[in-house]
């Protein structure tokens, strides 16, 4: 598997001189969600010969775009994985349990509702006003562990997407004092299972456009839904913001997440700054500590220019 994987979109066809452009655009949005997504699952290594890959459908975009995406993948890639899809039932008011059913059984991939009443302890233990997020979120994961470990899933799939990853390390530089974000990849706190976020590379514009025009049936979370102060609100609205104003600064901080030269931050555990000495030898490509203005200009590419210099390993099987 050496060559590159490019136009993935096992339904895209060339686009004619006559096509109207909003279908020239939405080939566009096709080609570059299924590469993106391709070219995250190699660089980090996420699916595997012979894996079944658990792909977690909350009824929101993104998972919904993650799994279409990765069932196009799984019919022309070069290696053998299976998908099954899991939901996990909250129980909130008014939670419509026939769609997802319905929607999974159209399309024909493999899926599991786990029911669990997790609407109600966040209720009993959560003050009326305060965020639910961190609590919902810690039940919700230890029964998806516990559920991967009965289907025999080998990787569990996150919809996580590139702004999400930003977003996470804004919030633990501002409220945890940590530059921490959101790997791509990661073993999971029980060190059972291997979880993955395919979409690392992929902005939220781009899943919103998609979901439009796939008109996924999403269903709307009531339990947190309506707290528009959370947090990581603002912190999302703030980079919406500079993306506006200064189109490419959110991609170039994504970038730098992958391009960290430690012995320019602080972390002592991460660089010897003790033990640093000056060695007597000059080195054209050493450290000017005096210049008036170092050029920070780095071209700005793709999210992928976060795992620049990796080949793409994946090679598609033609259509039948």
């Amino acid at each position: 598997m050496s060559a590159v994987l490019t136009d993935i979109d096992p339904t895209d066809t060339a686009a004619s001189p006559t096509e109207p452009r909003q279908s020239v655009e939405i080939n566009k949005l096709s080609k570059r969600l299924h590469r993106l997504t391709g070219q995250a699952i190699v660089d980090f290594n996420m699916i595997e010969e012979g894996d079944k890959v658990m792909v977690c459908v909350s009824g929101g975009k993104d998972s919904y775009a993650l799994l279409d995406i990765l069932l196009n993948l799984q019919k022309r890639a070069p290696i053998h994985f299976d998908l099954v899809a899991v939901n996990l039932d909250q129980k909130q008011p008014g939670f419509p349990e026939h769609v997802l059913p319905e929607y999974l059984s159209r399309i024909g991939v493999p899926f599991h509702i786990e029911n669990q009443d997790t609407y109600s302890i966040v209720k009993r233990v959560i003050p009326e006003g305060k965020t639910t997020c961190g609590l919902c979120s810690r039940l919700r994961r230890g029964i998806l562990y516990r559920v991967a470990g009965e289907l025999g899933a080998t990787k569990i799939a996150l919809g996580h997407h590139r702004d999400d990853i930003v977003q996470t390390l804004f919030m633990n530089m501002f409220f945890g004092a940590k530059m921490k974000g959101m790997p791509p990849k990661l073993v999971s706190d029980d060190g059972k299972n291997v979880v993955i976020r395919p979409l690392a590379y992929v902005a939220e514009t781009d899943l919103e456009r998609w979901s439009a025009h796939r008109q996924f049936p999403i269903i709307p979370c009531s339990l947190c839904g309506s707290q528009d102060n959370l947090q990581r609100v603002q912190i999302k609205q703030m980079l919406r913001d500079w993306d506006k104003r200064f189109p490419g600064r959110v991609e170039n901080i994504f970038n730098a997440m992958g391009n960290i030269v430690p012995s320019h931050m602080m972390d002592r555990d991460l660089f010897g700054f003790t033990e640093l000495k000056a060695t007597g030898v000059a080195d054209a490509a050493g450290d000017r500590a005096f210049d008036d203005d170092e050029s920070c200009a780095t071209p700005s590419g793709t999210a992928a220019a976060a795992g620049a210099g990796a080949a793409i390993t994946w090679t598609l099987r033609p259509e039948a």
